[in-house]
């Protein structure tokens, strides 16, 4: 619990923020070759009271846009006025990227697999190392938002470390409706964070370059609710929400059904689908022969990824399933999600 006392400054960027204020600092990022200045908006939101700081960051994928819209919302909150602690919020990482509508940095790399970066690296590496110097170090939580990738979609999950009970505390509490325990990716801002003594969750809700209501509306609730967990919020903060799902289901291992020929996919199973070992849930026809070969599941679980491509080839990762721990759970966690999008039901 914070005391009741009053924090210090802080200084993020070389620039000092005062207790209870708001301010946004802009850390110069390596030039085009056009000339043109880039900079990475970072929000400060210091209170007055002392509390834990954590950062929320989203488009490290800079075609992931749906944490963009996460974070705006957030800012327009007027709980955080009231916030013990430090809130950081980085709505684009991967500036480069989000112009471009791109995944990657201009010189095609993968920002995600160049944490913790370096001053006197490439590009991606030093944006890496500008982020970490920044926003990172210093902050004992993180959330980063993400998208499904390369023309898949992906049921709201957390995916984090659940070995460490605080970390698996606050993946609970975000309220998705899946939490997948997952590994720790060399070079990812989730394995620099950790060795850094930070815990974050990573969010992954929709697809890149389209904006997904049920996705962005479960992340922001899911925000809030950490917060409030961490003691950043109090429990009646107006408009700081509910987490969607009370008890997620939780998923230790998660496997990929991948298409047995190439051709053209119809699709049966949904995102959120129940599945067992056996169904049905696809067949890849040709156009030309008209012939059809059946996909099943290779395994009983959710679905929570698929991709929207009917175009595959022999090999392709088609869906993404998840084995839970407790499957009566998991369906109660699945049937409060779909109530709480009633009115999404098309989504």
């Amino acid at each position: 619990m914070a005391d009741s006392g009053r924090q210090g400054a802080i200084t993020v960027g070389g620039v000092e923020i005062q207790p209870g204020q708001r301010v946004t600092v802009d850390l110069d990022i390596a030039r085009l070759y056009t000339r043109t200045a880039l900079s990475l908006p970072v929000h400060v939101i210091h209170g007055r009271a002392p509390g834990p700081r954590v950062f929320v960051c989203a488009a490290i994928h800079g075609d992931e846009i749906n944490g963009t819209e996460i974070i705006r919302r957030l800012l327009r909150s007027r709980s955080l006025g009231k916030l013990r602690g430090t809130l950081i919020a980085v709505p684009v990482v991967n500036v480069y990227g989000f112009v471009q509508q791109s995944r990657y940095s201009p010189d095609r790399r993968d920002l995600n697999r160049f944490f913790p970066g370096s001053d006197s690296g490439s590009m991606t590496s030093r944006l890496a190392h500008q982020f970490m110097e920044n926003v990172v170090r210093g902050c004992e939580y993180g959330i980063d938002l993400h998208t499904g990738s390369n023309h898949r979609s992906n049921l709201p999950q957390i995916r984090a470390y659940l070995d460490d009970e605080e970390t698996r505390r606050l993946a609970v509490a975000f309220g998705a409706p899946v939490v997948l325990d997952a590994d720790l990716l060399e070079g990812s801002l989730r394995q620099a964070a950790h060795d850094e003594g930070v815990r974050i969750l990573l969010y992954e809700a929709g697809e890149t370059l389209r904006f997904d209501e049920r996705a962005i509306r479960t992340g922001l609730q899911g925000v809030y609710a950490v917060l409030r967990a961490i003691g950043m919020l109090s429990e009646a903060s107006k408009g700081s929400g509910r987490p969607v799902v009370a008890r997620p289901a939780i998923s230790r291992a998660s496997t990929w059904v991948r298409a047995p020929l190439s051709g053209i996919l119809i699709t049966r199973a949904k995102l959120g689908d129940s599945v067992a070992e056996g169904d049905r849930i696809g067949e890849i026809v040709d156009p030309f022969e008209n012939w059809e070969e059946p996909v099943f599941a290779k395994t009983d679980g959710i679905v929570i990824g698929r991709t929207h491509l009917p175009l595959v080839h022999k090999g392709d990762a088609l869906f993404h399933l998840a084995q839970v721990e407790n499957p009566e759970r998991a369906e109660a966690a699945l049937d409060t999600f779909r109530q709480e999008f009633e009115p999404d039901a098309g989504v």
